[in-house]
């Protein structure tokens, strides 16, 4: 969380932002943005994305967990294997419809 914090401070100073400007805009309380900035995982995911949405960094959120290669290998670890049913023995002396 220290290091998203820490991303999201650099993108507000890069783009010149003060910390009034962008609690005005996300409509939070500055030791709110405080907090985030410094990684305070007790803060709601609901900030975090309204100072993204005013970074204009909101498409930046689909792209967690967008490669779940963990999560994938479990599934495919999990799914049933298909089983042929054994092929049927012809009866002993019978043959292939002849007469």
């Amino acid at each position: 969380m220290e290091a998203l914090g820490q991303r999201l401070r650099d993108a507000r100073l890069r783009r010149r932002f003060s910390m009034e400007t962008v609690c005005a805009r996300a409509n939070l309380s500055r030791p709110t943005l405080y907090k985030i900035e410094n990684g305070d995982p007790s803060v709601a995911i609901g900030f975090y994305v309204q100072v993204l949405r005013v970074l204009g960094l909101l498409a930046d959120l689909s792209l967690i967990a967008k490669e779940d290669v963990l999560g994938r290998r479990l599934q495919d670890e999990s799914l049933p294997q298909r089983r042929r049913a054994p092929r049927k023995k012809a009866p002993a002396g019978a043959s292939d419809g002849e007469a």
